[in-house]
């Protein structure tokens, strides 16, 4: 096999050299451009530093996070294998992993929770802005070990400098500047860090403005039935900025920081043409490792924060409607032990603390307190040669109340009830290293995984009009705990430059929470408004695909090409009913290249999502769609200070796409991105 691949490479290099002479027009993936430089450690669930890890993760960072950032973290990861976005118009644009999203999607900030209104519903923005992550690390499949039941799905950890891990020598810092682009972007950030003697200092900021997003031209849905000819989404311009302020003491066996940071965005809400949502979210957070100890303990991590987020809907005659609130704290302590022959771990506890309020006209949750406390051990057994095992196992105790509103003139929520819950996940999953039987760079990676996770509060409490949805929603405060099992087998090969994965997953739930319509008569508004019914229950679910992944280097020299290939595929169902889940990405294709010369580099890339006709009744079919788009970027160096210059073309033929992982009520309202121009630059000193 190892020969078979060898041959195709040398095949590859011999087809291209004639056009050496002349510019390859590329097309290639932007996410993992072949300058890269990536740290050979992915950090997000490995917490012993290992080699590599059973789950399969991807990693932007370098120079392929500035060519693949966007105004979100939705729109920034989209692409990536196995990975799609909610796509609630550009503002509003959480990462889908394997077809799940929500609450079984934990999205962290340096391993610590968000603390937002992002998973209770699809309007609402994740707060983090992507022009000031440094890395982008996604584990696909359950994680739920190390943080969660929320991480069933899979992890989105946004990791920055803020809090300095290592000691900083001198001055140093960074600046980007972005333009253009189909919402004509305005935007820059900059850093600075300090250090010597111990101490070390960050400091950042960052703005960003957009307008409304410019698109094909479309027939947008109007009220009272029709449709208008419209070339930009409605309401889609954003105002976004923030900074923070870190500082840290080093010495030799770690470090002790603190760090304040502030995100502030105004954006509108494209289901509602008047309704601007006023984002705020403070944060404080305090860090600190003790390595090198000596006893059975080997290290000490502890992270501990504290958030206060609130966002306002703002109507177009500047009264609040509605105010979400959630303020809350959160910490993790991890003990590493030392080695027991073969055998290393670590142990753990997490705590969360959060109080959510809903005020307002559109507000369908009640107001609820919820508590959490877990515990946890991940333990990696070291085998013959590369090959190693892991285990491990986590449970953790749920509280949620709420407040109801009994006394309130028109009760929505009842009196106040609280719920308690005691979920518990095990994993096993192990790195098999088959360079004796395949040859060099060939391993098999597997993950075998239960989870059990606690409703939410909107999954239990909910009851009211969801604007963003166009639906009356119903929690249940008796359901039980989501309970499911998955399996997850990959074939890897790496040799250099070049490589190739090719992955397959089954998730089976016994009790899957779904939204679903219940069939009853719909909910009429004092407005005279007719709203479907929908309830959140208990389903038995099942998704199921695969991931294939490629890239190979076939000239290597002072002119470099690379090929580039990606598949994948996610089919779910609703095994209690027979009818596919929603809002199912599509097989999807990307195929691409890069030449590069002399610090410069054109690349671009060919993306096809095929026709998305397997939904559920109350869904609607998303067709098809081709996409390319080009990028050339230059890479400067002088006096030890780096640079990278791009100009990037998306989606070249103006083609109109619609997102089927989007809610069925914006999906027509909020095409994909037409043809754009944008240009940024990047410096580091």
């Amino acid at each position: 096999m190892r020969s078979s691949l060898t041959s195709l490479s040398q095949a590859l290099r011999a087809a291209f050299l004639p056009l050496l002479g002349t510019p390859l027009l590329a097309l290639a993936q932007t996410a993992s451009p072949p300058d890269t430089t990536l740290p050979p450690v992915v950090v997000t669930g490995n917490p012993l530093d290992s080699d590599g890890i059973a789950t399969p993760y991807s990693v932007l960072a370098g120079p392929g996070l500035v060519l693949k950032r966007g105004s979100s973290l939705g729109e920034t990861l989209s692409g990536l294998p196995g990975v799609s976005s909610s796509y609630f118009g550009p503002n509003a644009n959480r990462p889908v992993i394997r077809g799940q999203d929500g609450d079984r999607i934990r999205v962290l900030n340096n391993a610590g929770a968000t603390l937002d209104a992002s998973a209770l519903s699809f309007d609402h923005a994740v707060p983090i802005d992507p022009l000031v992550v440094e890395r982008l690390e996604v584990l696909r499949g359950p994680a739920a070990l190390l943080y969660g039941g929320s991480a069933v799905g899979g992890v989105v950890n946004a990791i920055d400098n803020r809090i300095p891990k290592a000691a900083i020598d001198g001055v140093g810092g960074a600046l980007e500047l972005r333009g253009g682009g189909a919402a004509r972007e305005r935007s820059a950030g900059a850093l600075v860090e300090a250090g010597g003697n111990g101490l070390a200092i960050h400091a950042d900021v960052f703005a960003r403005k957009t307008d409304d997003l410019r698109v094909p031209d479309f027939d947008r849905p109007v009220d009272g039935g029709g449709t208008e000819r419209r070339d930009r989404i409605v309401n889609s311009a954003s105002d976004a900025k923030g900074g923070a302020l870190g500082a840290s003491m080093q010495w030799d066996h770690g470090y002790l920081g603190a760090s304040v940071d502030t995100y502030r965005n105004d954006y509108g809400i494209v289901a509602e043409e008047d309704v601007l949502i006023r984002m705020q979210r403070d944060k404080l957070a305090l860090a600190g490792e003790w390595r090198d100890l000596g006893g059975p303990i080997r290290s000490v991590r502890a992270r501990l924060q504290a958030t206060d987020y609130q966002h306002q809907e703002v109507e177009g005659s500047g009264e609040v409607g509605t105010t979400f609130k959630n303020k809350g704290s959160d910490g993790r302590l991890e003990f590493e032990h030392a080695p027991l022959g073969d055998l290393k771990g670590v142990f753990g506890l997490q705590a969360e603390h959060a109080k959510f309020e809903a005020l307002g006209e559109e507000a369908f949750v009640p107001s609820t307190t919820s508590d959490q406390l877990a515990l946890f051990a991940h333990e990696e057994l070291k085998l013959q040669g590369a090959s190693r095992l892991s285990f491990g196992a986590r449970v953790e105790r749920h509280r949620i109340e709420s407040e109801g509103d009994a006394g309130a003139a028109d009760p929505k929520f009842g009196d106040a009830q609280s719920r308690r819950y005691t979920a518990g996940s095990a994993a096993v999953g192990g790195v098999w290293d088959l360079a004796p039987a395949f040859g060099s760079g060939w391993q098999l990676n597997g993950n075998l995984a239960y989870t059990e996770r606690a409703p939410t509060n909107y999954e239990l409490f909910a009851n009211g009009v969801h604007i963003a949805t166009a639906a009356f929603e119903r929690g249940d405060a008796e359901l039980g705990k989501e309970k499911g099992s998955n399996l997850d087998v990959a074939l890897e090969w790496k040799s250099g430059h070049d490589r190739l994965r090719a992955g397959a997953f089954v998730s089976n739930f016994s009790n899957y929470i779904a939204l679903l319509r219940t069939g009853e008569p719909d909910f009429v508004s004092d407005e005279g408004e007719a709203f479907p019914v929908y309830a959140f229950q208990g389903v038995r679910a099942r998704l199921s695909g695969f991931e294939l992944e490629g890239a190979w280097r076939v000239l290597e020299g002072a002119r470099t090409i690379d090929l580039e290939a990606q598949l994948d595929a996610v089919r779910a169902t609703n095994r209690s009913t027979g009818e596919p889940l929603p809002r199912i990405a599509p097989l999807r294709v990307k195929l691409g290249a890069a030449y590069g010369l002399e610090g410069w580099t054109l690349r671009g890339e060919v993306v096809r999502a095929q026709k998305q006709d397997r939904v559920p009744d109350d869904d609607e079919a998303t067709a098809g769609y081709t996409l390319i788009n080009l990028a050339l970027s230059k890479r400067l160096a002088w006096d030890g200070n780096d640079a990278l210059f791009f100009v990037k073309l998306d989606n070249l033929t103006d083609r109109l796409a619609y997102n089927a992982g989007s809610v069925v009520t914006v999906r027509d309202l909020a095409p994909l991105p037409g043809r754009s121009l944008s240009a940024g630059l990047r410096v580091a000193f």
